[in-house]
């Protein structure tokens, strides 16, 4: 089987029709970092070229699904990353190049032949919640929360699928937001395909992977073309292109660079405390005037 750094695919042992592919770095809630996109990619890949497999169930290891990308790494750190640059003037199209990569690895889930299913524990956060939507289905606990809290301040989901999921009225609000929603919530908008409580979570899962593994291949990748190229014709790949550009602007906007400097200042701890809590969050002059105290601060010490 293929070695991974973040995650690990194997076919289930019970029933090789069905991978599972796992999110495996859960002293970190799974979140992404640089390797976990790529890795995604290469594992929906190798399922796919194995004959035997059917269908592919996408789970978190530990205490959720994934908690979005890595802010230990993006957030507080100090680095020149290309999609959080320090150097002036920040060049978009090295920041778009690499959100584009990484939510083209995601769509790997939705351009797979073989359909995808999200079983989601605990939080699938921020970019964990564009991982789950990329899936074909979504099983979740009725305490697991799903949801992209960045709205508020410093990002925009790139694979812009709420909209295609949700309708616009839900996708506005959850947008407007940047509020996360539970299992029961999810059903009830018809986000996710079943909802259980969490100790029946992996049995109701795998009912559906087996369900549905019955069914010839090239019926699956010929039922799952047709419905995705509705979302295709109403407009997808088109979205996610503005949703990727506009997401490095709430990166290196006066409110994105405000956002930042409190998490290197403060911890990002603090800075999601303040983005959640629902306090106004500093914008324009007065983002710009927090920026430079930030940063006189730290050329002081």
């Amino acid at each position: 089987m293929p070695a991974f750094t973040t995650l690990r695919i194997d076919k289930d042992a019970a029933e090789p029709r069905i991978a599972r592919l796992l999110l495996n770095r859960p002293e970190r809630l799974n979140a992404i970092n640089d390797q976990t996109p790529r890795e995604i990619r290469a594992a929906v890949e190798w399922a796919n070229d194995d004959n035997e497999v059917h269908v592919i169930v996408i789970e978190g290891a530990g205490k959720g699904f994934c908690g979005g990308y890595d802010l230990s790494q993006f957030g507080e750190g100090e680095l020149d990353h290309p999609c959080q640059q320090e150097r002036f003037p920040w060049d978009p199209m090295d920041d778009y190049a690499y959100m584009k990569r990484n939510t083209e690895d995601f769509m790997t889930l939705w351009k797979s032949p073989k359909p995808t299913i999200a079983k989601v524990h605990g939080y699938a956060a921020a970019g964990g919640s564009d991982i789950a939507l990329c899936c074909d289905l979504l099983v979740m606990a009725e305490d697991a929360r799903i949801g992209y809290m960045p709205t508020r301040v410093w990002g925009c989901p790139t694979t812009a699928m709420w909209t295609y999921r949700l309708g616009p009225t839900r996708a506005k609000q959850l947008m407007f937001t940047g509020d996360t929603i539970d299992g029961r919530k999810a059903a009830e908008w018809g986000l996710a395909n079943e909802v259980v409580p969490a100790d029946q979570l992996e049995d109701a899962t795998m009912k559906l992977a087996k369900r549905i593994a019955g069914v010839p291949r090239s019926h699956l990748a010929m039922h799952k073309m047709v419905v995705n190229q509705v979302m295709l014709t109403m407009g997808l790949e088109q979205s996610q292109q503005m949703a990727t550009v506009f997401d490095g602007i709430t990166r290196h906007n006066p409110e994105g660079m405000w956002f930042r400097r409190h998490a290197q200042a403060e911890g990002f701890k603090s800075a999601v405390q303040w983005r959640d809590s629902g306090r106004p969050i500093p914008e324009g002059d007065e983002a710009r005037a927090l920026i430079r105290d930030y940063d006189a601060k730290r050329k002081a010490v």
